[in-house]
């Protein structure tokens, strides 16, 4: 089983000793989460062999201080980083995000991609309600290909739109627009944003309706472009 959960927020210049301690809480709730999945990490780079990552924050801080000296980094872009976890067989993360910057047109983000075996019961709702504690997104899902297939083929979704998956997180403001008739089973969150439980794995039909219904009543709105603010 392949699941992903997402977070994304428009531009938030953060320096990198504020994104390392975001990304130090973010891998010590995941191991808290999902221990089975990583007791190890790799960080992936764009030349060369991974190579591997204490989950500390001297060692992110060091990673992310190298990426943002690339020669290729800007500001405006933010600060990627792209790390591996292995552990138990059958079991793999990945959590990537790219985060600090301050661009008007792409939005920033933080995605964990789990691999478990079929049967194995995953958190996904516990994991995406960490990335909205940690990294204060405006908007998160969870996800897989058969949700976004059919978000796109069934509801014009695009890939830069915001959506929820079978579950979904929405930032305050975008928390105050979902109607009262959203068939979803809601939890609010510490400082105001909303955790919606929308639907089981494999009913994408229950995804395709919540993410309509709150596509029509502004909750789904995309941030305006040139973005100047992360949540609406």
């Amino acid at each position: 089983m392949r699941c992903m959960v997402r977070g994304f927020w428009g531009p938030r210049p953060e320096p990198v000793e504020v994104l390392a301690e975001r990304w130090r809480q973010t891998l010590q709730g995941f191991a808290e989460l999902v221990p089975q999945a990583a007791d190890a990490w790799s960080q992936v780079h764009a030349d060369g062999p991974a190579t591997a990552i204490t989950a500390d924050r001297d060692a992110l801080l060091g990673a992310l201080h190298r990426a943002r000296d690339a020669s290729d980094w800007s500001d405006l872009t933010g600060v990627g980083l792209r790390l591996v976890g292995t552990r138990t067989p059958g079991w793999e993360a990945e959590v990537s995000g790219l985060a600090g910057g301050e661009t008007e047109f792409v939005l920033q983000l933080l995605t964990v991609v789990l691999h478990a075996p079929d049967d194995a019961p995953v958190p996904e709702e516990d994991i995406l309600a960490l990335i909205a504690r940690v990294w204060e997104p405006d908007f998160g899902d969870v996800s897989d290909d058969d949700v976004l297939d059919a978000l796109e083929d069934e509801a014009g979704f695009s890939v830069a739109d915001p959506t929820v998956g079978r579950a979904g997180y929405l930032s305050p403001a975008r928390a105050a627009l979902v109607p009262d008739d959203l068939e979803a089973v809601r939890q609010e969150l510490p400082g105001g944003g909303l955790l919606l439980s929308i639907g089981a794995p494999g009913d994408t039909a229950a995804v395709v309706r919540a993410c309509e219904r709150l596509r029509e009543a502004g909750a789904l709105a995309p941030l305006p472009r040139p973005m100047d603010r992360p949540v609406l």
